[in-house]
This record gives C-alpha cells, sequence and structure tokens, in this order.
C-alpha cells in the first residue's frame, strides 16, 4: 500500500512538472566582420556576435550554428526565412521592411572614409562636396540616411568586398573608400597598407549593428524570446564585459569609451 502510494505521487509530481522545453537548431549567418563574426583557420568562432548568440541560444534552450555567406546572399537568406538570424546588419528604411530587428543594438561602429595617405580630397563632412570624386563602396553595405540621400549626385563604384576597395584605392583606381574602421583596420595590416592608407576625419557617421530575424510571423516568438533575453544582457551590463573582451564599441558604454581620433592617424 505505501509502495502504491509513493508511486502515485511521484506520477502526479510527473504530470505537474513542466514539461522540457524541445531544443531548436537555429542557423545564424552573416559575413566576416572583424571580432563581431569570424571563423579563424581553426574552424573556431569567434567575435562579439557569436558570443552573443551562443549565450542567448543556450538560455532560450536552443542549439545555434554558423555559417558564412557573401553578405547579401545572408541578407537573402534571412529575408526568405532559409535561416533564422542575421549577425550584425544596421538598420535602414529598406532593411526595416525585410527583417524583424531586436530593439536594441549590440555593437556601434564609425563609418569613414579612407584615403590615400600623398593624397587630400576635400572631406569636412559634407558629401555633396565630393561628387567630382571617384569613390569606391561595398554593395549591400548601408552607409547611412545622409549617404543614402547624397548616392545618385556621386560617383561610386560598388565591389563586392573590402578588400577589392582597399586594393582599388591603394593602386589610386578610387580617390576614396566609404567603410568601418573595425573592420577596415585589421584588414588593412594583414594587406600590409597601413603605411599607404589612412583614415579622414570627420566620421561619415556612427551606426549601430543589430541581430535581425525574418519578418515571417512564424518567427515572431522566437524574436520575442531572444529580445527579452538580450534586454538582460544590456541591463546587467553583460553586453558591455563582452564587448570590453572582445575590443568592440556598444551602445551601452560607448559614453565610457571615447572614440578613436582620426586626425592623429593622417600624416
Amino acid at each position: 500500500m505505501r509502495k502504491t502510494t509513493s508511486l502515485l505521487l511521484a506520477l502526479a509530481i510527473g504530470a505537474m512538472a513542466p514539461l522540457p522545453a524541445y531544443a531548436v537548431e537555429r542557423l545564424a549567418v552573416g559575413t566576416t566582420f572583424s571580432n563581431i563574426f569570424e571563423q579563424g583557420r581553426d574552424g573556431q568562432w569567434r567575435g562579439l556576435g557569436v558570443d552573443v548568440l551562443r549565450l542567448l541560444a543556450a538560455r532560450a534552450g536552443d542549439t545555434i550554428r554558423f555559417q558564412l555567406y557573401p553578405w547579401p546572399r545572408a541578407q537573402a537568406m534571412v529575408e526568405r526565412a532559409q535561416a533564422d538570424i542575421l549577425v550584425g546588419p544596421y538598420k535602414s528604411p529598406e532593411r526595416l521592411l525585410r527583417f524583424a530587428f531586436l530593439d536594441q543594438a549590440f555593437y556601434r561602429d564609425r563609418m569613414v572614409f579612407y584615403v590615400r595617405r600623398d593624397s587630400a580630397p576635400p572631406w569636412q563632412g559634407d558629401l555633396a562636396a565630393l561628387k567630382n570624386h571617384r569613390l569606391a563602396a561595398v554593395r549591400g553595405w548601408h552607409y547611412g540616411a545622409q549617404f543614402d540621400q547624397t548616392r545618385k549626385l556621386l560617383d561610386i563604384s560598388e565591389v563586392p568586398q573590402l578588400e577589392n576597395g582597399l586594393q582599388m584605392l591603394a593602386h589610386g583606381r578610387v580617390e576614396l573608400l566609404a567603410s568601418n574602421q573595425r573592420n577596415s583596420t585589421a584588414l588593412i595590416n594583414s594587406l600590409h597598407l597601413d603605411g599607404a592608407l589612412t583614415v579622414l576625419c570627420p566620421d561619415i557617421t556612427q551606426l549601430d549593428g543589430y541581430l535581425a530575424f525574418p519578418r515571417d510571423p512564424t518567427f515572431s516568438a522566437v524574436r520575442a524570446r531572444y529580445n527579452v533575453l538580450f534586454t538582460e544582457m544590456v541591463r546587467s551590463g553583460e553586453l558591455a564585459r563582452l564587448g570590453a573582451r572582445n575590443g568592440v564599441l556598444v551602445p551601452a558604454a560607448d559614453t565610457a569609451r571615447p572614440a578613436a581620433n582620426c586626425a592623429d592617424k593622417r600624416g
């Protein structure tokens, strides 16, 4: 009798316990963003976006898988719901129609012009003043509202990869390259172009990077769950600590870290 009672009690408790959540494998895609989303030669994934997503997935009861693609293709995959998460896009009016962004950004970039050290284009912050100069920009990148509004006035060569733009600039095929400093610094050094190229002041603008989901309604619940988890990560200061560890400026800590002085890099 005592064994029967114990068995019934165990069954009752088991029935009341919540069922374990079904682990879903989430596919996060993007292109190589220095210190944000990278795969080393050893096959290991690194960067702030990788660290953030691993924590979010674990806390949501999911598993996470990463893949690198050309940036336009990565965007198209998430837009078509062929992947779950796009790593690192800036917001723009056009992208707000294509993706469901988390409410808060996880990093901040300085958008700048690079030039050859032996040239001095007339850049004082007015994009329209560059209409008679040859520029390069990376295809699929967003450079802010002012750049979009002025784009039709400018002579812009679109390049498929940042490295192509840096090489064009170094060989004099264009006079300025629009990029972000975070991605460019490491690549310029690896290409041994730091003695030939420099960055101009002032910045074109500063833009925040996000995690984004498909707008397909079937992703609404997971987007909402990750949004709550990420908001807590920001409020607790965990994002700021991860940003510092990866050498990335994050919006939650931008007042604590002064922007680099690009004027010091000239000469």
